[in-house]
């Protein structure tokens, strides 16, 4: 038998695993449409279409909760673009981002390629965990 060859899920069954994450049906169905395909930025709607496309029966209200699973278990990280927008990034490495604002999509920009000066000392009793940069794009004239 092959050995690089794996079971479908295989992947991601062991991401979910090392993540402490237990894998049900939804979460290794949405965990494969987010992890197998490479990189990606998703909002929970385009993520419910594909997966409602693939034959997979899961509601909004638990694509939701998985990516929210997902990015506490630190397999994601969520952007909020604006209070109406939020993305579910497949990279977790330190980066940021552009977001073009005539299509909506998100673009990663390398995390050494912005220099953050001048950043306040935090409050007392709380530590930056990261700092996040979105520079906004728009069609030039």
């Amino acid at each position: 038998m092959d050995m690089e060859k794996e079971r479908p899920f295989s992947q991601t069954l062991n991401r979910l695993r090392d993540a402490g994450l237990r894998p049900t049906r939804q979460r290794l169905a949405l965990g494969r449409l987010l992890f197998d395909g490479g990189e990606r930025h998703v909002t929970a709607e385009v993520l419910h279409e594909e997966a409602t496309g693939q034959g997979i029966s899961v509601s909004l209200a638990t694509v939701y909760n998985t990516l929210h699973q997902f990015t506490d278990a630190g397999l994601l990280r969520q952007v909020v673009v604006d209070a109406s927008r939020t993305y579910f990034d497949t990279n977790t490495d330190d980066h940021h981002h552009f977001f073009k604002e005539d299509d909506g999509s998100l673009m990663d920009i390398p995390g050494d390629h912005i220099e953050v000066a001048g950043l306040p000392k935090a409050p007392d009793g709380s530590e930056v965990a990261r700092v996040d940069v979105i520079v906004r794009l728009k069609s030039a004239s």
